[in-house]
């Protein structure tokens, strides 16, 4: 069996999926592929189950509705560790992450990290086709998660991962609690604060061409408010075991 995985959760992804399922498959480095779909009503899980016949490493894990990213990816991450994979990586469907990329992250792995990160901010600001509004408001999102947290990590909300499985074995996957893009900051901080080695690969990040982005202004409140939740129930546990 393969030892990698990837993790794609979609919601209505019809203009997209075919065409990554496809791309990832291509590459000369294998790996697995998991869609997580929410049931989409545009007919995304029905394309991956067409292609589910042409390749055998494809895989479906179906929900009954759409619950949020960290949802999918927890339920993703169940799959992944129940079929024994060792290498676990996080994408989006949209080609907002190059699946190029997927090889470095994945030797980043294998040279020493516990969780590789696809960082669009490690050596600048690679990011592609957004609007200087949406740049600013996710650099300074990092950093003001760098300042509450404590974390060095230079994209603390990147979704572009590999984890190794020790770590999603260590995590409490029960306890994790946010659904929106809060989720990427609460994975990272808990693997962190459990001694993991975090390291960031450099990757240029393009906004999507097609489709629609499933961002919003709750899921930007969740993050905000999410942190520092987050920091307090820290602080109460480290005080706890004291």
């Amino acid at each position: 069996m393969n030892q990698r995985i990837v993790i794609i959760p979609t919601y209505n992804e019809k203009e997209n999926i075919e065409l990554m399922i496809r791309k990832v498959f291509s590459m000369p480095v294998l790996f697995d592929v998991l869609i997580v779909d929410d049931n989409s009503p545009d007919g995304t899980g029905n394309i991956v189950k067409s292609l589910m016949n042409e390749y055998k490493e494809l895989h479906i894990l179906e929900r009954k509705e759409k619950n949020g990213l960290g949802t999918a990816y927890i339920a993703g991450f169940r799959w992944c560790l129940d079929k024994g994979y060792d290498y676990i990586f996080e994408m989006d469907a949209d080609f907002s992450h190059n699946p190029d990329d997927l090889a470095r992250l994945y030797e980043a792995c294998v040279n020493g990290a516990d969780m590789s990160v696809g960082s669009r901010y490690i050596t600048g600001v690679n990011v592609v086709n957004w609007p200087m509004s949406r740049v600013m408001l996710s650099y300074f999102a990092s950093m003001y998660v760098r300042l509450i947290t404590g974390m060095k990590i230079q994209d603390t909300t990147a979704g572009f991962v590999c984890y190794t499985r020790k770590v999603l074995q260590i995590i409490d996957l029960d306890n994790i609690k946010f659904r929106g893009y809060a989720f990427q900051i609460e994975m990272k901080f808990t693997a962190w604060k459990h001694g993991f080695q975090l390291t960031e690969v450099p990757i240029i990040f393009t906004d999507r061409t097609r489709g629609e982005s499933k961002i919003s202004s709750g899921i930007i409140k969740e993050a905000v408010w999410g942190v520092l939740a987050m920091k307090i129930k820290s602080w109460f546990r480290k005080y706890r075991k004291a």
